[in-house]
């Protein structure tokens, strides 16, 4: 097991009812600043809750965060917060718009020309405006993590950052709100948390059991919950179980000590940004191609996978590494994603196009072992395809 450190102070209201108790967790006197997305909290009685629970502090609202949150959005939060002297950010939302407050957070106080340049050149985050989260879909694990992924439309890019600055002081999951989503974001978070843990987990051993064995009970969970859950979403048990997959899949805990990979996430960050594919939609149809092309440098985790996962057991190590790519296909296709360019309507030649760009900026030469350059890329993007 690889040295580290884990920390993680991310307070967790889990359950029935813990909106009515977030005036507890918000500094006093504090002026909030609530972001959301569309209409979809007023439709649920989110909305409401979420308001008598902070009545008694002053707010305003910053509404209309888009699934893949912009950067053109967020920086016109910024006049908000200063005409109002906002002191903490409650977002209430999915992993977009938690996203999009963390990226607020920090932007309020940053130094440097442009806030995009946390992204675009990595530069520090020194501070950033504390915030609290009421999460409305298990998937990214935003709500215990200090990661942010924004999108720049003019540039058509979709970059990704992490601090420990931006870390939510606390963070509302209550699984009945499952229960009014559309069935596309049952299905998207469910994919979206398994490969999250994938990335972790599918590398090379190092003798870490213990985060193997979370990220397997993590898997198995998701794999048995997830179609219960899109079957019925008053399943509340259910519910339950794939929400606090989703948060454990990354908070920090199955990565610790361990070798971690993101190439099907960088490569997916393309397809998003030229075709506004969803996120978890991309990892779908990437993570097959990347299982394959990368199958010798992973190929003591993908057997140890296949046996613990899929119970697949044949001495044939070919033949098992196919059969874990075909099962782990057949279930992101059951939770209702398709894991083809081609079932988006995206042609071959958008494949020239992405590794162009990640070329240009630098994005080759990743995986854990440093592996995935640009023929690589090129042939995870064509695998069945």
């Amino acid at each position: 097991m690889n040295n580290f450190v884990f920390n993680n102070q991310a307070r967790v209201l889990f359950g029935k009812g813990q909106i009515a108790n977030i005036a507890d967790e918000i500094p006093e006197d504090s002026k909030i600043l609530l972001i959301y997305g569309g209409g979809s909290i007023k439709l649920n009685g989110i909305y409401d809750q979420v308001i008598d629970a902070i009545s008694e502090f002053e707010y305003h609202e910053f509404e209309g965060i888009e699934p893949n949150p912009s950067y053109e959005k967020c920086m016109k939060a910024l006049e908000i917060i200063e005409e109002n002297e906002i002191d903490f950010l409650l977002a209430v939302g999915g992993g977009s718009v938690v996203d999009a407050a963390k990226f607020i957070a920090a932007a309020a106080f940053f130094e440097g020309n442009d806030p995009w340049d946390i992204l675009a050149l990595n530069d520090e985050v020194f501070d950033a405006i504390p915030l609290g989260v009421v999460l409305t879909l298990p998937a990214t694990g935003t709500e215990m993590n200090g990661n942010s992924v924004i999108s720049r439309t003019e540039y058509k890019e979709k970059l990704a950052y992490t601090s420990p600055f931006v870390l939510p002081l606390f963070s509302v999951l209550d699984p009945q709100v499952i229960e009014s989503l559309p069935k596309i974001q049952v299905g998207n978070g469910v994919v979206d948390a398994f490969v999250h843990v994938i990335e972790q987990y599918l590398t090379y051993p190092v003798d870490a059991k213990i985060q193997d064995r979370i990220a397997e009970g993590i898997l198995l969970t998701l794999i048995e919950e997830g179609p219960k859950v899109l079957a019925d979403q008053t399943n509340y048990d259910a519910g339950a179980n794939i929400m606090w997959s989703s948060t454990m899949a990354l908070n920090g805990l199955i990565g610790s000590g361990v070798p971690q990979d993101w190439t099907t996430h960088m490569i997916g960050h393309e397809l998003t940004a030229l075709h506004m594919v969803d996120h978890a939609q991309t990892l779908a149809i990437v993570l097959p191609g990347v299982m394959h092309v990368m199958k010798e440098s992973k190929k003591d985790k993908i057997i140890q996978y296949a046996k613990r996962i899929w119970s697949i057991e044949n001495n044939d190590e070919q033949k098992t590494i196919k059969e874990a790519i075909d099962r782990t296909i057949e279930f992101f296709e059951s939770m209702g994603l398709k894991t083809r360019l081609k079932d988006y309507g995206i042609h071959v030649n958008s494949i020239d196009k992405i590794v162009d760009r990640m070329e240009a900026r630098g994005d080759i030469n990743i995986g854990e072992h440093k592996l995935v350059g640009i023929d690589e890329i090129r042939k995870v993007l064509d695998y069945r395809n």
